[in-house]
């Protein structure tokens, strides 16, 4: 991710103090970020996708739930036998 994240602000053209600055973290933060440490706050790493008009991309993560889903239809399934 921090590579994809690198990508787009460098096809912006945007330096790492634009983006740092934009962001309200420091350039150290965001160049963590550009190597994808986790120690990262998500907060962080939201506010440098909401600079690079990315923000949307974050809300989709763990939107499609496809294993949770099964388990709570197994669930059902289940409770449909008991009614």
């Amino acid at each position: 991710m921090g590579e994809n994240i690198k990508l787009a602000r460098k096809r912006r053209r945007l330096t790492t103090m634009q983006v740092a600055e934009r962001a309200g973290i420091d350039r150290s933060t965001l160049y963590h970020i550009e190597k994808g440490n986790p120690s990262v706050s998500f907060g962080a790493y939201f506010n440098v996708l909401r600079v690079l008009g990315l923000q949307d991309d974050f809300l989709q993560l763990a939107a499609d739930d496809e294993f949770g889903r099964k388990l709570q239809d197994l669930e059902l399934i289940g409770k449909k036998g008991n009614d």
